[in-house]
């Protein structure tokens, strides 16, 4: 059994990190298709500094509470549900509601922790392995032998990025700001690209381009990518830290046959989640298993430290996962 009321950080009103507060909600109860998970550890991510500054609203189903991902054991079942049982223990992408106890997720957007992997590690899995995969292998169709380029090569994403291209055989070159993040990203097999130092275009020139890049950045990297791409080459677009709005010459695009596009995970249908998930189940999950992908994790906070959890992400100099602690293994 569980109770009725749970532990939660909720988003006091828009604002800075001190605006996540701890509060008591009543614990969540499992829908159609649902799961609840008492949570052991939720990942911390870019969309939920951006949801408590009141710039990524929760679809209207989901809950107001932030976090997209989390670890724990399943303790209650919606009606429908049949692949799970009490007492699994899972990493799933949320719809919102990671920071507290308890959350519920559609069944079909939970995965068994990987072999080899403890709840924290698999708490740092959902929402950056659907969005990598999603937007590196299916949309972007990152082939064995291809350039790919990944900026921010040292965040979640990042990382998450640069091991799946390298294990899929691609060459993989990735940006960040520091030496010392540079060599976090040679360690993962990536060539590293020291932005304030060298100019990734120019880079990328000597070695013909890149067919491939994800992009988080956007602003003025948009036309900088464009002038990357190989031809034939596609940008993926996923976040727009600079802006999304910028200036760009088509003739180019036209002239070297280029593939612009992008996606955002949370509104995506229900579907379409699922279908990422049994993507991965079946593809990255023995990946992660035999060791060529992994988590790395920069930091772990106690759920009452969501505040300094947001503000180490927002200060840019994580490698790798932020986590909360919930309740722990």
């Amino acid at each position: 059994m569980f109770p009725d009321a749970m532990n939660a950080v909720e988003i006091a009103a828009p604002g800075d990190a001190d605006a996540l507060q701890m509060t008591r909600r009543p614990v969540p109860v499992p829908r159609h298709d649902e799961i609840l998970i008492r949570i052991a550890y939720a990942g911390v991510n870019r969309p939920d500094v951006l949801q408590r500054k009141g710039s990524y609203a929760p679809p209207p189903s989901a809950s107001d509470l932030p976090g997209l991902e989390a670890s724990g054991e399943i303790v209650g079942l919606g009606a429908g549900v049949t692949r799970w049982r009490k007492g699994q223990m899972v990493c799933a992408l949320l719809p919102g509601g990671g920071y507290a106890e308890y959350a519920v997720c559609h069944a079909d957007h939970a995965l068994r922790i990987p072999r080899g992997m403890n709840l924290r590690e698999g708490a740092c899995l959902p929402e950056t392995a659907f969005t990598v995969w999603s937007n590196v292998v299916q949309r972007g169709g990152l082939k064995g032998g291809e350039r790919f380029l990944v900026h921010g090569g040292t965040s979640g994403i990042g990382m998450m990025a640069i091991q799946i291209a390298h294990a899929l055989g691609a060459r993989v070159f990735a940006t960040a700001g520091s030496d010392a993040k540079c060599a976090a990203i040679a360690g993962l097999g990536a060539t590293a690209i020291n932005y304030r130092s060298e100019d990734f275009t120019k880079r990328l020139a000597s070695e013909g381009g890149a067919d491939l890049i994800l992009d988080m950045v956007g602003g003025s990297y948009i036309p900088r990518n464009v002038r990357t791409l190989a031809p034939d080459g596609r940008l993926v677009m996923i976040a727009f830290l600079e802006g999304p709005k910028v200036e760009l010459n088509f003739a180019q695009i036209m002239a070297r046959r280029l593939t612009l596009t992008g996606s955002t995970l949370r509104p995506q249908s229900d579907t379409a989640k699922a279908e990422i998930a049994d993507a991965l189940r079946k593809k990255l999950w023995p990946l992660i298993a035999s060791g060529a992908v992994g988590v790395t994790i920069d930091s772990q906070f106690d759920l009452a430290e969501a505040s300094d959890a947001h503000r180490r992400m927002e200060s840019s100099e994580h490698v790798g996962k932020i986590v909360l602690k919930v309740a722990g293994d």
